[in-house]
């Protein structure tokens, strides 16, 4: 198993919003790369960034943050947030992250992600479903599609998709713990898949 630590970046900053609204911000931190330094210098093997700002653009926005964030730390990192064409994840790749996650796009078009895993790989893409009520949340959650989060995620699957992160959007920034009865069921509907659970994370014994 690896633990993810996660770097929530909106303005250049560290944040975390609460069930993702915007209006619901609590800032950890001015200096992005000094952040993922202590991450690193409490274990963490890989890291987890998010443009939270790029989410709600559709482009990547934080880019000199997510850079100096790569150019600290030696281990990888993996970044999502308004990555939505093959030139913004080419982008993304330049400024020194290991993998790329797709949300939006694939939600919209889930054949999208053959041509990002034809052009970088399977291995450093990665598709991020985002589930409010059980319907797929999109462009940075402020809508929510009509798709069953659990549907996209057996056809992406079948897509030949490897990797998930799956993040149920009502424990994520509550820390109150994730919704495991959500994750068993994923993990049961496509059992060759790496699941990445998100959101809740609080204590020790959630993992």
């Amino acid at each position: 198993m690896i633990i993810f630590p996660a770097i929530d970046l909106r303005g250049g900053r560290c944040v975390r919003l609460f069930q993702g609204d915007y209006a619901k911000e609590t800032v950890y931190g001015e200096d992005p790369a000094e952040q993922a330094r202590r991450w690193v210098g409490s274990g963490a093997e890989f890291l987890h960034l998010v443009d939270l700002d790029g989410a709600k653009k559709g482009c990547l926005v934080n880019s000199e943050a997510v850079r100096s964030i790569c150019e600290a730390v030696k281990i990888p990192c993996e970044l999502g947030g308004g990555i939505r064409t093959v030139e913004e994840a080419a982008k993304a790749f330049d400024l020194g992250v290991s993998r790329v996650i797709l949300g939006t796009a694939a939600c919209e078009n889930p054949r999208v992600t053959e041509a990002f895993t034809n052009r970088f790989g399977s291995d450093r893409i990665v598709v991020g479903i985002d589930a409010r009520d059980g319907m797929v949340a999109l462009r940075g959650w402020t809508e929510t599609s009509e798709v069953p989060a659990f549907s996209l995620a057996k056809s992406l699957f079948l897509l030949g998709v490897n990797r998930i992160i799956f993040t149920d959007i009502s424990t994520d920034g509550a820390l109150k713990g994730p919704n495991f009865e959500s994750v068993r069921t994923l993990c049961g509907l496509v059992p060759d898949c790496s699941i990445v659970a998100s959101g809740g994370i609080t204590r020790a014994s959630d993992v």
